[in-house]
């Protein structure tokens, strides 16, 4: 399989607002794929029309080999999903979040404990893991979202702003599993506003801005075509702020 996940014309509406507007994603198989846009650019809704949150107006999508739209069951088996807002289950602890999902995916018993149990491990939250998960931290809360993702061994990862609000300790210990999960032949579908992040992690880069892709392809050729700038500088470029100065506020340098 050459691409682990492909879009053709992909568009969603919300009223007259084209949110998404036809767009052409091609994620290769065993990347790490980095999908970045200023706020407002249509990066979660795209990642929710992939995820099946929210059904496109137009176009179409594979991931995986498969139609999420004609075969939710069958994609849902194979990806593992970390949403913006987490959606986790409050009153359950963190271990009983754990066997839920896996109960959901069918995991058999032994598998279900020594999986959560080197997870809870690995995310450092096992001295928490009897706790409900309305009292963990944004970052504990993160770290059982991503060990939830991961539980079932997906064969992609669909992440968005997994790195927002957590500290540096939690970020290295997510950015090297996440790197481990590539390097075993999965792919990583990405969105970040944290460029130096997606620079240090993504191989293939994509650029969407005001709905619709302006940019995509391997990360060093992007690059390279631009005289060896830093991510940021193209991504400025890309969507029209390569000149930003800001207005003065003459008051706060009086």
């Amino acid at each position: 399989m050459e691409n682990a996940l492909e879009t053709q014309g992909l568009r969603r509406t919300f009223g007259d607002i084209a949110a998404v507007d036809g767009i052409d994603l091609r994620v290769p198989a065993g990347s790490f794929y980095g999908f970045l846009g200023p706020n407002g650019a249509g990066k979660s809704t795209t990642i929710k029309c992939l995820t099946g949150l929210l059904r496109p107006t137009a176009g179409s999508m594979r991931i995986l080999g498969y139609d999420p739209v004609t075969h939710p069951v069958e994609v849902k088996k194979l990806v593992g999903v970390v949403p913006e807002d987490l959606a986790l289950f409050d009153r359950l602890t963190g271990r009983e979040t754990l066997y839920f999902i896996g109960q959901v995916h069918g995991l058999d018993k032994a598998a279900l404990e020594s999986r959560s149990q080197e997870l809870l491990e690995l995310m450092d939250l096992q001295r928490a893991a009897g706790d409900i998960v309305t009292d963990y931290s944004h970052g504990m809360r993160k770290k059982l979202a991503l060990a939830a993702s991961l539980l079932p061994a997906p064969r992609m990862l669909f992440l968005d702003e997994p790195f927002e609000g957590i500290d540096a300790v939690a970020s290295r210990l997510i950015k090297n599993l996440l790197s481990r999960f590539v390097q075993g032949g999965r792919t990583i579908f990405l969105t970040s506003h944290i460029l130096e992040i997606v620079e240090s992690l993504c191989d293939h880069i994509g650029v969407i801005h005001q709905g619709r892709l302006v940019a995509q392809g391997p990360r060093r050729e992007l690059q390279d075509g631009a005289q060896g700038q830093s991510l940021e500088q193209i991504f400025l470029e890309l969507v029209g702020a390569g000149e930003v100065t800001g207005q003065e506020l003459e008051w706060l340098s009086a």
